[in-house]
């Protein structure tokens, strides 16, 4: 009866367990940002290399660390796909095109902007 009973509560305390870790996955899931509109305003600064941009509309979402600004930051501006994200964000402002930003979900860069994941011209 007392093996019955020891499987019985360590079985419990197993599936709560397993519980309780699936909570924390999903908990710890972050979530992205994403906007469309026009870009205002491009800045890169000289004493860090920090490029970032402001986009004229709501975001549908915003990551929690990012959730009390409006600029979306270009996280690796060095590499490759920095180069081409500021590049991009550039012709956007030029030309007057808008852009959907789809976010990371993260704050790498700078600690309240969200770090950009992909970006498009959609004009």
């Amino acid at each position: 009866m007392t093996k019955i009973m020891t499987s019985r509560v360590s079985g419990v305390i197993h599936r709560r367990a397993c519980l309780a870790a699936a909570l924390a996955v999903v908990s710890s899931a972050t979530v992205a940002g994403d906007i469309t509109g026009y870009v205002t305003s491009v800045v890169t600064r000289d004493s860090d290399g920090l490029t970032y941009a402001v986009v004229a509309g709501t975001p549908s979402s915003r990551a929690a660390c990012a959730a009390a600004t409006s600029y979306w930051i270009v996280a690796a501006e060095t590499t490759e796909s920095g180069k081409k994200q500021y590049a991009l964000l550039l012709s956007a402002k030029t030309s007057g095109l808008r852009v959907t930003i789809n976010g990371k979900g993260t704050c790498t860069r700078w600690i309240d902007g969200e770090d950009i994941n992909t970006l498009q011209l959609i004009d």
